[in-house]
């Protein structure tokens, strides 16, 4: 197996889990502008999924993937705590080794305070770090990153707009309202890691039916393409299944890339918010 090739298919697999995931002081009004009311999900929540990639044209599994949710606090705040854990198998191992953790501290209206991802991919390991402040209605953004060569990198940002990270987008996407969406309507989504801001947006595509790996469990779910423009063309990278109840749980994705798909299906849930009532019997 091209060790290459499931770099950057676990990496996008990584990426897909996201784009869809605090106070002794009182809130500071403008991080409240960049919030939204959370419905979907609550402290205690876990989600798993398994990975698989079509090698060959036949789907080998490849890995799992955790996230989870607290209520925890960030400098004296109250805050949602979220963690993404993603990791190869035995077989995976024996070819590449793939380790990322992320973790994002945001308010409880869901705005973004702190982002962190460590990532093992090979023989090379990064780290992308992030601090959120809003001076004055902007968001200000101080990055720090160490390049798998031992670099460091400092750099800070200021928007007039909110920005986000691939966790925080995460969280915020599920408590959209589909009922006010339009087939076709798009959602701008910018997302920054601590090199630059993504030009991306979610697309809204409709309602479906969807039946599960394992053949027998079907959900009613809302269908979410995640879309980046680079190079004067957009590219969908990613396609979001999520559940058609108050949870907006994401019960499968599927990964476009220029060597072949990938594709994350939920395995395993607990701690829900609210009553799972999608699931079709």
């Amino acid at each position: 197996m091209n060790k290459g090739i499931f770099y950057k298919a676990l990496s996008a697999v990584t990426k897909g889990l996201l784009p869809l995931m605090l106070l002794a002081i009182s809130p500071l009004p403008a991080a409240a502008q960049c919030g939204i009311e959370n419905t979907a999900f609550k402290s205690g929540e876990f989600l798993s999924y398994d990975l698989y990639f079509n090698w060959k044209f036949v789907w080998v599994k490849v890995g799992t993937a955790s996230m989870s949710t607290v209520q925890s606090n960030y400098k004296g705040q109250k805050a949602f705590r979220s963690s993404l854990i993603t990791r190869g198998n035995d077989q995976l191992d024996n070819v590449f080794i793939m380790r990322d953790t992320l973790l994002c501290y945001t308010d409880t209206d869901l705005s973004p305070l702190y982002f962190r991802k460590g990532a093992r991919e090979g023989d090379r390991y990064y780290v992308d770090e992030l601090w959120y402040t809003y001076p004055k209605g902007n968001c200000h953004l101080k990055m720090h990153r160490i390049d798998h060569d031992g670099d460091v990198h400092w750099k800070d940002a200021e928007y007039k707009d909110c920005i986000y990270d691939m966790m925080s987008i995460f969280l915020r996407a599920r408590n959209f309202n589909a009922d006010k969406l339009q087939v076709g309507e798009n959602i701008p989504m910018p997302i920054s890691d601590a090199r630059h801001l993504t030009n991306s947006w979610l697309k809204y595509t409709g309602k479906t039916t969807l039946k599960m790996k394992n053949g027998t469990t079907k959900y009613r779910c809302l269908t979410f393409s995640f879309i980046e423009r680079e190079d004067g063309k957009n590219h969908e990278l990613i396609r979001f299944y999520i559940t058609d109840d108050k949870n907006h749980m994401p019960v499968r994705l599927d990964m476009f890339l220029s060597f072949g798909s990938a594709k994350a299906y939920l395995s395993g849930y607990k701690g829900l918010r609210n009553k799972l009532e999608s699931k079709v019997n």
